[in-house]
């Protein structure tokens, strides 16, 4: 895959902390993206806010403005792990859907385009911008827009299951499933908007545990142990 676009949850970077970051962890991850930028790939990331901010499980503040409280998270987050990332070698642009001064450029495709023909890895803050959308449905958003081969689903869990192994220890892990029978069987790889997204636009999508060693690496370079999910 010549371009990519790596998905990263907030909880996934917190490690055992739950909140916050583990900078070991980030650094690892830092240090995997950057073996596939030396070898011409291009890299987009996107991050969650699940360590600062999970504005839905509160009852006392409006859903729109917890979900902006989110896409601030996610700000944060890109502003962190870019620095992490530029401490390993790796140049990088931060864009997002609103203003947020000089931190971070407006974005849109030319922009993103021009930074991955420098050899940068473009992260992609603040979600699609708007309430009642997740990251999830932000990262095929911004694949799609892109024109990405495939998005890379890092997450703490090995795979998709056909339940959840944490309450059903003979759970059955696919290899491969196709996106309809994910929005079927309602398997919630990702959210259901982010789904028939990914369905209509053909948009492939590969998931690993976060956890394994260089399991970034091995994603693109042929020992893949997850699940894809094909169109």
């Amino acid at each position: 895959m010549k371009r990519i676009l790596l998905k990263l949850s907030g909880e996934a970077l917190a490690g055992d902390k739950k909140t916050g970051f583990d900078e070991e962890t980030v650094r690892g991850v830092a240090l995997q993206v950057k073996q596939l930028v030396d070898r011409g790939t291009e890299v987009g990331v996107v991050i969650g806010g699940g360590n600062f901010w999970r504005g839905r499980t509160s009852e006392n503040i409006d859903r729109t403005k917890a979900d902006q409280i989110g896409m601030l998270a996610t700000v944060m987050n890109c502003i962190y792990v870019s620095e992490i990332f530029r401490s390993v070698g790796i140049k990088t642009a931060i864009l997002t859907p609103f203003e947020c001064g000089s931190f971070t450029k407006l974005f849109s495709k030319d922009r993103a385009n021009k930074y991955f023909g420098k050899g940068m890895v473009v992260f992609f803050a603040g979600g699609t911008g708007h309430p009642y959308f997740s990251t999830d449905t932000g990262v095929v958003l911004r694949a799609v827009e892109v024109d990405a081969d495939g998005i890379l689903l890092a997450k703490a869990i090995d795979g998709v299951y056909d339940s959840d192994p944490k309450e059903n220890p003979d759970a059955v892990k696919f290899d491969e499933i196709s996106i309809n029978e994910v929005i079927e069987r309602q398997l919630k790889v990702v959210d259901l908007t982010a789904s028939i997204l990914a369905m209509e636009n053909g948009m492939p999508m590969y998931v690993f545990s976060l956890n394994e060693e260089n399991s970034i690496v091995n994603t693109i370079y042929g020992k893949f142990t997850g699940t894809k999910v094909t169109i």
